[in-house]
């Protein structure tokens, strides 16, 4: 393969943990966490968030609809940043050093337009990337193949010479088929390695 000319990091559970069952857990019982998430399905909720529905208005209107756990609800919106942490300092890292060595670092990441610029605020690294796609503002969510289409054609760079890394097989799958290098991140030092292997980084860079 090619050398890559541009990197792409995917944003939640490879920059920063995005883990809202752990939040959940920490202010209801599992038992009841689990038949929230089951009978109000957050899954569907954040999904119509990630593909561009105004934060705080979903979670609010979800919460009407479901009473039982209105009050829990809500703090998809309210407690969001406690459910979006901490960050993944090695993978910051390298995102930081890919930068200062002059390669190109863009994000494709599912997530609202909303939570996306709150998130902004409290992590400076979002805001430092060369090119930024957000699903949100983009109106269709990963592993939707237009998506990668659209990254393609903004950035003008051919698809074997983009290298993404996602925490999601199936988002990987989409990406790899389009014929984009590919990285399943299981962490950064494995994601290291990688970057290594591929001549963007030095061993020294990722001992610095």
């Amino acid at each position: 393969m090619p050398r890559p000319e541009a990197v792409i990091f995917d944003i939640g559970n490879v920059l920063i943990e995005w883990q809202p069952e752990r939040f959940y857990d920490s202010i209801m019982p599992r038992t009841e966490r689990e038949a929230m998430f089951a009978g109000a399905d957050l899954a569907r909720m954040n999904a119509l968030i990630d593909g561009g529905a105004d934060f705080r208005e979903t979670v609010y209107a979800w919460a009407e609809r479901h009473p039982r756990w209105r009050e829990a609800i809500r703090h998809w919106h309210d407690s969001w940043i406690r459910m979006a942490t901490p960050a993944i300092p090695g993978a910051v890292a390298l995102l930081r050093q890919l930068r200062r060595n002059g390669v190109p670092v863009f994000a494709l990441t599912n997530f609202g337009v909303g939570s996306f610029a709150y998130a902004q605020t409290q992590y400076d690294f979002l805001t430092e990337f060369d090119r930024t796609y957000v699903s949100g503002r983009m109106r269709v969510l990963k592993p939707d193949p237009r998506i990668y289409e659209m990254v393609e054609e903004d950035c003008g760079i051919a698809p074997d010479r983009l290298l993404f890394t996602d925490d999601r097989s199936d988002n990987i799958t989409a990406a790899a088929t389009r014929g984009w290098q590919v990285h399943h991140f299981d962490g950064p030092e494995g994601w290291a390695a990688r970057l290594v292997a591929e001549g963007l980084l030095t061993t020294g860079d990722i001992a610095s």
